[in-house]
């Protein structure tokens, strides 16, 4: 492990020291011009010594709230570390948000500076602020009319005199505000100290350390820099360990990424996973004759391992064999070294990482929010549970209250909700005895030999006519998992029982009955859905109905299909 880096008291201070400490190794790959390009720690640096100045010009003062509207490409980086080089506020935000949206943000964080990577992004924002007063500097990474040109923030400056300057940022300063993604209601700003997300990092690398990529791993960033958890994991968490962070082209290229650069980490949604699951089995169902029962027996010999059971010795020499015929091409799909695939942001089915972890890739779930850093937890390759979150990571301490909610405590927790003390006053609980502040995480949990279950969202229990609550998330989940069904969303609040909204699988259209009388099989009386209805539009961030980070809206989709759920009583 480097020797500076437990010493940084800030983010910007964390990048600089691995700078100074080894200048000429990679800190970024990325795509740009048709071709694959890198980006040097010390280039890095430069860079964004030159930012920090060029905004320092534009009249960029601290505590200002400067919003930075990109994909994924090495300039955020360069910005949100310039910014808070110089004691402003990095705001984080979604190219995908509408108008609407960024509105809701500047007017909230009171910004008056703002980043955006591209033309089009100028033009939603310059609409946006026109709703809005105060916002009176508008960079573009790229040409866009009546924009001030990145050209700006790439005037040569002095790095030592800015490195020795953010030596003194302390731990407690706000680094950046963090707009939660809205699942249940207008989006909050998360206030997060550099003390936060440092906590993260510092606990984090233990982890990269035992499993032995630190200073040579390389990690695949996929999630937009501007959820939380990428924002830590992918931008200051990996290159602080020394991992190389590669930039992902998107979704659709994905898989070329993987065989590509061959990571070794990538932190991802649950949504991904069921993708590459339907392609996966799509491809071995058209294969079909002995691929096909390969495929199987290997499944099936891998979950048993998983569930405890012993193999006799034909099957122990059969799953060997079948680890070389079958699992070894599915983990050359990522790249054949991959060491872990790390699913967080919303809760990941049993069933679907057991069908990965059955054929020899290693997927970890973990727990978090935004609020804490965003990491709370994780799984670990030599001691994994699929049916849990994790343990708690280092430095994290968690309780359940009286009423179940799982409740954090430590360094990562967040200052509080900007301009929303009510909101901060029902999420922090201070102890009068050692004055430390107790996150209250919304969700419902168990604690079993110190791992942490999610059993359910505290506020999205459903409360039926006849005073029964039923978690929806349980019911989704198995739903979900089945193949005739591609998205749904559990309802019944006030109704005599539970009934649901269904987005078929393509080509399924039919047989979405069959899929929900399987799993009402496997609930309880009251849990049962009563009736369904096959929704036509898929939930997608472009209709407003999913978040950047492909959770479901379930407030906004209930609402919008208010009438056809009431049609459903």
């Amino acid at each position: 492990m480097t020797t500076g880096i437990e010493g940084a008291k800030s983010l910007p201070a964390l990048l600089f020291t691995l700078a100074a400490e080894a200048p000429d190794l990679p800190l970024i790959g990325y795509w740009r011009d048709a071709g694959w390009r890198k980006m040097s720690r010390g280039a890095f640096a430069q860079k964004v010594a030159d930012a920090a100045a060029g905004l320092r010009q534009l009249g960029v003062m601290p505590g200002d709230r400067v919003l930075l509207v990109s994909e994924n490409r090495p300039e955020f980086l360069v910005a949100d570390t310039a910014i808070m080089s110089i004691g402003a506020v990095s705001v984080p935000t979604y190219t995908t948000n509408t108008v609407a949206d960024h509105a809701h943000i500047l007017r909230d964080s009171g910004a008056r500076a703002v980043i955006a990577s591209t033309a089009a992004l100028v033009g939603r924002l310059r609409s946006a602020a026109a709703q809005v007063e105060g916002l009176d500097i508008l960079i573009c990474m790229e040409e866009a009319e009546a924009a001030t040109p990145w050209a700006a923030l790439e005037t040569p400056a002095d790095l030592a005199a800015l490195m020795a300057e953010v030596e003194h940022i302390p731990e407690g300063r706000l680094a950046c505000l963090i707009y939660t993604s809205g699942t249940g209601g207008p989006p909050k700003g998360v206030m997060l100290p550099h003390r936060s997300m440092l906590a993260n990092c510092a606990a984090v690398r233990r982890i990269i350390g035992k499993i032995g990529i630190e200073g040579q791993g390389r990690y695949l960033s996929f999630l937009p820099l501007s959820h939380a958890y990428e924002h830590t994991v992918g931008g200051y968490l990996m290159p602080s360990a020394g991992v190389e962070l590669v930039f992902s082209r998107g979704a659709d290229k994905l898989l070329a990424d993987f065989a590509e650069h061959r990571p070794h980490l990538i932190t991802t949604v649950p949504r991904l996973f069921e993708v590459i699951r339907e392609r996966v089995s799509a491809q071995v169902a058209k294969e079909g004759g002995a691929k096909q029962r390969l495929f199987d027996k290997a499944l099936e010999l891998g979950l048993r391992r998983l569930d405890g059971g012993r193999l006799g010795p034909i099957d122990w020499v059969m799953d060997k064999v079948l680890d070389r015929l079958v699992r070894e091409k599915v983990r050359a799909r990522f790249g054949g070294r991959i060491k872990a695939l790390v699913s967080g942001g919303a809760r990941l089915d049993p069933d679907l990482s057991g069908f990965f972890l059955a054929l020899g890739v290693t997927v970890l779930q973990g727990y978090g929010q935004t609020e804490a850093g965003p990491v709370v937890s994780v799984n670990l390759p030599w001691n994994n549970d699929r049916r849990s979150v994790g343990k708690p990571l280092h430095g994290v301490d968690v309780k359940i209250a009286a009423d179940g909610e799982l409740l954090v405590r430590g360094d990562l927790v967040m200052d509080g909700y900007w301009n929303n003390p009510e909101a901060t006053a029902r999420s922090i609980t201070v102890t009068p005895d050692d004055g430390l502040a107790w996150l209250h995480t919304g969700d419902v949990a168990e604690l079993r030999e110190g791992r942490i279950h999610i059993t359910d969202r505290k506020r999205d229990f459903i409360k039926l006519k006849g005073g029964d609550m039923v978690a929806p998330s349980k019911i989704e989940s198995l739903l979900a998992a089945e193949p005739e069904v591609a998205q749904v969303v559990a309802a019944g609040e006030g109704l005599t029982g539970v009934v649901a909204l269904i987005v078929p699988a393509e080509g399924r259209e039919g047989q979405v009955g069959d899929a929900v009388k399987r799993v009402n099989a496997r609930l309880s009386t009251i849990e049962r859905v009563r009736r369904f209805t096959p929704v036509t539009e898929p939930f997608t961030v472009e209709n407003g109905l999913m978040t950047p980070t492909m959770k479901v809206k379930r407030r906004q989709v209930i609402e919008r299909y208010a009438s056809e759920i009431e049609a459903l009583a």
